[in-house]
C-alpha cells in the first residue's frame, strides 16, 4: 500500500493534488495521508479537522490521519466520526491508548498506534493488540523532507514477526523518508503500508511516482505482494 502525503503536496490546491494520484486502473493512491500537527506535541503547525472534512468531499481515497497532537484523547474522535478511514495517534501523547483504540472504532475508523523513531515497541505490545495499524516514524516527526533512519526497522521486523505469528493482528506502517532509494530496505523488514511525501509531490507525475514506488516494493518480494 501507498499513501501519499501531502504535507509535501500544495496546500492551495489540495483537492487536485487527491487527484493526482487517485486509483487509475488499480495503480494509484491507497490511502492519502493526513499530517496533523498542533505546535505542541511537535514544533510545527499543519492543518486541522476543517482541511479533513474538505478533503473528505473532495477525494474517494480513504484518508489516514495522523495525529501529531496533545490529548489526542480527547480530539481524535472528531477524525473518525468525520470519515476518516484511519486515525493514528501517538503513543508518547495518549493518556489511555487501549479506551481511545476502542473509541476510535465506535467512531467508525481503524485505529492506528504510532511510535517515535526513539520510542521502544515492546512496553506496547499488549496495548497494540487493541489496534488497526502500527506506525513507525522513520523520522522524527514535526516535518517533512528528513532522511530515513534506518535503525527503526528493527521495530518493522519485530511487528512483522508478531503479525506473521498471529501475536498481533495489524497492519504495519512507516512514515519518513521514504522515496525510490529507501522503499526496498523498508519493504524487506516487512511493512505493508508506505507514506511518501516529497517522492510523490516532488515527482513531475506524482501519479506515476506512486506506480513507481509500488513496482519498487513488488519487486522486493513478488510471491507476498503479487496482486
Amino acid at each position: 500500500m501507498i499513501a501519499p502525503s501531502i504535507l509535501s503536496a500544495d496546500f492551495a490546491r489540495l483537492g487536485e493534488e487527491a487527484a493526482a494520484v487517485a486509483p487509475a486502473g488499480g495503480d494509484g493512491a491507497d490511502w492519502l495521508h493526513v499530517d496533523v500537527m498542533d505546535a505542541h506535541f511537535v514544533p510545527n503547525l499543519t492543518l486541522g479537522l476543517p482541511v479533513v472534512e474538505s478533503l473528505l468531499r473532495a477525494t474517494e481515497i480513504p484518508i489516514d490521519c495522523h495525529l501529531m497532537i496533545e490529548d489526542p484523547d480527547r480530539w481524535a474522535i472528531g477524525y473518525a466520526e468525520a470519515g476518516a478511514h484511519n486515525v493514528t495517534v501517538h503513543v508518547e501523547a495518549a493518556h489511555d491508548p487501549v479506551a481511545l483504540a476502542k473509541n476510535l472504532r465506535a467512531a467508525g475508523s481503524l485505529a492506528g498506534l504510532s511510535i517515535k523513531p526513539n520510542t521502544p515497541l515492546e512496553p506496547y505490545l499488549e496495548v497494540l493488540k487493541h489496534y488497526d495499524t502500527l506506525l513507525v516514524m522513520s523520522v522524527e516527526p514535526g516535518f517533512g523532507g528528513q532522511s530515513f533512519i534506518s535503525d527503526v526497522l528493527e521495530k518493522v521486523r519485530t511487528a512483522r514477526r508478531l503479525v506473521d505469528t498471529g501475536h498481533l493482528r495489524l497492519l504495519v506502517e512507516i512514515d519518513g523518508g521514504i522515496n525510490a532509494d529507501t522503499i526496498a530496505e523498508a519493504a524487506e523488514a516487512g511493512v505493508d503500508c508506505f507514506v511518501a511525501g516529497s517522492a510523490v509531490y516532488g515527482a513531475e507525475d506524482p501519479g506515476r511516482a506512486v506506480a513507481a514506488l509500488r513496482d519498487s516494493v513488488r519487486r522486493t518480494n513478488p510471491h507476498r505482494w503479487s496482486s
